[in-house]
């Protein structure tokens, strides 16, 4: 069983990299990464609420009354993730995006186990967590400076968007979490939990769509391109979809920080390909030693907070 969830959580990370690419497709074509969001979180809401009904556990979602307000909530950090990669891979580039977010997850999922907050079991500030972060830590800023900057990507700015990715990285492993508690409120009915925590981030975003739209000047969506979005880029809600219901099903079996970890690797060696090769039509980006060594020490820190935990 531990292989089993070795491998779904390697794989739902690399799906990360994967949602970025195919939603900064659908932003593009629409005009709005508020309404591409949106839209690819409707989509992962109508896959996993139709998993709801094909495994029986339909009936799971009238306990939903029941379940404490704040485990409902986990959704909107799905919503504020999507719309980060969004924002964020065309800026700083897949692995530097990628490699903050990673940064923020580990400090985030570390926390939990060690605290034992938010119903994940506390096992203390043990050698593994510690080095491991660590060294996560000390290949986050080494991806971040080897990073070649276009003109347009040069300035002060970009200190803000590298905040929000550390901010945004950190918000995943707590909705893993909060997750897991509106699971067990639902009975252990895992699809449903998920639909339901879809349900919530598509509602969330279509909040912030309608307040970005009463700005003034600010540009409508346009859905007369969607015709020429490619198949690829619809599969953002598939990746969210299989990501969300592998953490939150992972955390209480294998530690928060386990959980993270391993996907943490995946989305890392994900997005140096989507760099190296510029896939999802993303700029193409030199992966440089000093990238290649933040990435190996990023990997390295995930190994031993795995072995060592």
């Amino acid at each position: 069983m531990e292989l089993l969830f070795i491998l779904l959580t390697l794989a739902a990370g690399a799906l990360l990299a994967v949602q970025a690419g195919a939603n900064a497709q659908l932003s593009k074509a629409i005009g709005s990464p508020f309404a591409a969001t949106t839209l690819q979180l409707s989509v992962g809401a109508f896959l996993l609420l139709l998993l709801t009904l094909l495994s029986g556990t339909l009936l799971a979602l009238s306990l939903l009354p029941n379940a404490q307000w704040w485990h409902v909530v986990g959704g909107t950090a799905s919503a504020l993730y999507v719309i980060s990669g969004i924002l964020l891979f065309p800026r700083i580039g897949a692995v530097v995006s990628v490699g903050l977010f990673i940064a923020g997850q580990v400090l985030a999922s570390a926390a939990l186990d060690v605290f034992g907050v938010l119903g994940v079991k506390p096992t203390g500030v043990s050698p593994g967590i510690a080095f491991g972060a660590a060294l996560v830590m000390a290949g986050a800023p080494l991806i971040v400076l080897g990073q070649k900057r276009t003109p347009s990507e040069a300035g002060r700015g970009q200190y803000g968007w590298m905040a929000l990715a550390l901010f945004a990285g950190a918000v995943l492993p707590v909705q893993g979490a909060v997750n897991a508690l509106l699971r067990h409120d639902l009975g252990g009915a895992t699809f449903a939990t998920g639909a339901v925590s879809f349900i919530v981030a598509a509602i969330t975003m279509a909040v912030a769509q309608i307040g970005v739209t009463t700005i003034p000047g600010a540009a409508m969506p346009c859905f007369d391109k969607l015709s020429s979005v490619p198949w690829w880029g619809w599969l953002g809600g598939f990746a969210g979809a299989t990501y969300v219901t592998t953490v939150f099903t992972a955390i209480p079996a294998i530690g928060a920080a386990t959980t993270i970890g391993l996907t943490v690797a995946g989305q890392q060696i994900a997005s140096v390909f989507v760099d190296r090769y510029g896939w999802f039509r993303l700029p193409q980006r030199p992966v440089s030693q000093m990238r290649l060594l933040g990435v190996a020490l990023l990997l390295a820190g995930v190994g031993v907070i795995k072995l060592i935990q």
